[in-house]
């Protein structure tokens, strides 16, 4: 069952050279604005219960736009929104809470706007109080609170009861790791029941955990929408480069093939992981020493670079990542035309399963400020429990056990 539905939707912001046009406009005469400002353009998509979608974008992208007329707090210029169902929405930190009310006062005024009785919601009050966990606080002013507990509220009231539509601005994002993963069980939870997801997150982890399809908003318009892995991959190129488009956008959809982005002032030319004989390998024994090499050419006669890469699970999930510039090592004076070599040796003290590497070529600390080459999918390989005793997870951290009686 489809929960949300938003067709062509846009929205702008007109301004008139004076009051008697804006007056005139209100009763539909013609008046030349005097500036028109686009901030969302022919956005549509839809999302079914149970599924969730993860919005993404720089600052200033439209997505905090895009949610407040989803939610009804503010109206398009055109196209729809339509919604089956209750929306239960977090849009920005301790929304339409009163800082001089208890948090629990606070609690019976905003559950009130969602439309609950005071009966209703004191049955739930001490469900409610036990999930957000801020103890004596509770009974305590909100101006007094951290903006961490402000969410542990927040949140507990939005979720109290489950809705068919829950929307999340970024507000997880200030929590402690601690109720981060309670609050993501939760949604999971929900979503299992049936619940709809609206996300907006520039965490990658948190919108390939918990989202099925995502979309990228770029100065009000589409600019991806799809699987979450490469759509957090085009937003990833774009960070340095606003206008960066993909050769074929369909082809970004296939998170199976390798990606590339970047101006290519730098490039790799060949990528390859190799044993402790240089051998090229692409399977490993956990634990195994293994030296990850990356060939460069140099198209340009820039000052300095930064060489680095990433260690993915089957999942996108960053296992390790580090680079050149991390480690205070020093790449300059090139000669334009010329390839040079950069190698990583390390222990692939790594867990059971199926990995990648991305790597990278940029200048200072992040690829933001200037990218030469960003690389997802630059290799996969396997890693097999040979000789390691037996263990879970995604690394392998032998201990050392002492038993004291």
């Amino acid at each position: 069952m489809t929960i949300l539905r938003v067709s062509e939707l846009s929205k702008s912001y007109i301004r008139y050279g004076g009051e008697f046009q804006r007056i005139l406009s209100w009763f539909g005469m013609q008046t030349a604005p005097s500036s028109r400002t686009e901030v969302l353009r022919d956005i549509s998509f839809e999302l079914a219960g149970g599924e969730a979608l993860g919005i993404v974008g720089i600052n200033g992208a439209g997505k905090s736009t895009l949610l407040k007329i989803i939610t009804g707090t503010l109206q398009p210029s055109t196209g729809s929104v339509s919604v089956s169902g209750r929306i239960a929405a977090i849009l920005e930190l301790a929304m339409g809470f009163n800082p001089d009310l208890t948090g629990e006062e606070n609690v019976i005024h905003g559950a009130g706007l969602m439309g609950f009785s005071k009966a209703e919601i004191l049955a739930k009050m001490p469900e409610i109080e036990a999930f957000a966990e801020v103890g004596d606080y509770f009974r305590k002013p909100f101006r007094i609170y951290s903006s961490g507990m402000q969410v542990r509220v927040a949140f507990a009231v939005a979720t109290a009861w489950r809705p068919d539509l829950l929307v999340i601005d970024e507000a997880l994002s200030v929590g402690d790791t601690y109720f981060q993963q309670k609050s993501f069980k939760r949604i999971e939870a929900m979503k299992s029941a049936g619940t709809a997801l609206l996300f907006v997150s520039h965490d990658r982890s948190a919108i390939l955990k918990l989202c099925d399809k995502a979309l990228l908003l770029s100065e009000g318009s589409t600019k991806a929408q799809g699987v979450p892995e490469a759509v957090m991959n085009i937003y990833n190129a774009m960070l340095p480069d606003l206008t960066f488009v993909p050769e074929r956008l369909e082809d970004s959809a296939d998170t199976t093939r390798p990606f590339k982005s970047g101006n290519q002032q730098f490039q790799f030319t060949n990528v390859r992981l190799l044993d402790e004989n240089r051998a090229p390998v692409n399977t490993v024994e956990v634990g195994e020493l293994v030296t990850l090499e990356l060939v460069i050419q140099v198209n340009t006669s820039k000052d300095s670079l930064t060489v680095g890469y990433e260690i993915k699970d089957r999942l996108g999930y960053s296992i390790f990542g580090t680079n050149s510039f991390d480690h205070r090592i020093k790449i300059s004076e090139f000669v334009e035309g010329e390839t040079f070599t950069v190698q990583f040796s390390f222990s692939a003290n790594l867990g059971p399963g199926s990995y990648s590497i991305s790597c990278a070529l940029h200048t200072g600390a992040t690829h933001v400020d200037t990218c030469f080459e960003w690389r997802d999918l630059a290799l996969t390989f396997d890693v097999l429990n040979i000789n390691k005793k037996s263990f879970i997870g995604a690394c392998w951290i032998e201990p050392e056990i002492t038993v004291i009686r």
